[in-house]
């Protein structure tokens, strides 16, 4: 089974999780508000779309499913990861929430795949960042939405053939 799974609370992050599950094939769309984060067990490729709140939090629902998502076993399991946030309003804490929950993912022995550069991007620090580059898609609607179809097409090519 491949699922997106994701949490909105502007619908921004919905949004975008909508139009990556249009680039690729087979995926299920999952809204963890509604369904919860079990059918990650099930799952060989797995999408996760979070976005990051106030200074550096998660999403209420990721909030409080991440007790469950800590209880998955990642082994053999191929994951990409994208974020939404604000890199005017919050740049010391960039998509934050991205960086959490690939810490979150990576202990449990996931295979990631979907790294992006930080070219483009103007902000202080982010959690998110690794080696110089985002550890999954970043997207910023709140002050690049024009970029942000180019964005998901370039960053769905990269990760298409390995998810």
């Amino acid at each position: 089974m491949k699922a997106i799974f994701y949490a909105s609370s502007t619908g921004n992050t919905e949004e975008v999780a909508g139009k990556i599950n249009e680039k690729l094939d087979g995926f299920e769309l999952i809204d963890i508000a509604n369904d919860g984060v079990d059918k990650m067990n099930e799952c060989e490729s797995i999408i996760v779309g979070v976005s990051t709140w106030g200074e550096g939090d998660l999403q209420d629902d990721w909030e409080d499913c991440l007790a469950d998502v800590q209880a998955i076993d990642f082994s053999n399991k191929t994951v990409a990861l994208f974020g939404l946030g604000d890199q005017d309003g919050y740049p010391d804490e960039f998509v934050d929430a991205l960086g959490i929950m690939h810490e979150e993912i990576s202990s449990k022995g996931a295979n990631i795949i979907g790294h992006t550069s930080t070219d483009g991007y103007e902000y202080d620090e982010s959690k998110a960042e690794v080696d110089g580059n985002f550890i999954g898609l970043v997207i910023d609607e709140d002050n690049q939405s024009e970029l942000t179809d180019e964005r998901i097409d370039n960053w769905c090519t990269t990760i298409k053939n390995q998810i």
